[in-house]
């Protein structure tokens, strides 16, 4: 599984209110919710990202309530994967459960900037910044979440199974 797109970088304690503000919890229309993700901090974030992009933001990534809306709509409003230096817990299994591909690493998370065309081997965890000529090593996934991702994610996965 491979990736490759421009990234949109954010910083620290990026949590689960700015990815999707509570004013827009009241729908499960998931193209709803991407159409207001990062608003409150990249009001032009809906207007710039292509499908394939990449989300790059720095420690704790993902803080805050539990809801599983903030990945949702990241990964349907067209990011192929999120780049951290470290992620809530909860965030990184909501992130799991719903197929978004999510790599912890604390150098591309502090070197890679916005703008940016990055590709990810997620079989290896080697991230390449195609801009800056830089790799990075993420932990690979293992083979039980290449499986989730695979198949879309965790329902999908154990219906396949």
């Amino acid at each position: 599984m491979k990736a490759k797109g421009t990234v949109h970088k954010y910083g620290d304690n990026v949590d689960t209110d700015v990815i999707i503000p509570a004013r827009h919890l009241n729908t499960a229309d998931h193209k709803e919710l991407a159409s207001h993700c990062m608003e409150d901090i990249d009001a032009d974030f809906v207007n710039k990202v292509k499908q394939g992009d990449i989300m790059v933001g720095g420690e704790n990534f993902g803080c805050g309530s539990s809801r599983e809306h903030a990945p949702i709509a990241i990964k349907t409003s067209g990011i192929d994967c999120v780049i951290a230096k470290t992620f809530a817990r909860i965030f990184y299994r909501n992130a799991i459960n719903i197929g978004l591909p999510i790599l912890e690493c604390p150098e591309a998370g502090e070197k890679i900037q916005a703008g940016d065309v990055v590709s990810i081997d997620f079989d290896t965890g080697v991230i390449t910044n195609e801009t800056r000529n830089e790799t990075y090593q993420a932990l690979p996934f293992p083979e039980f979440i290449k499986d989730i991702m695979a198949s879309g994610g965790l329902m999908n996965s154990l219906r396949g199974k």
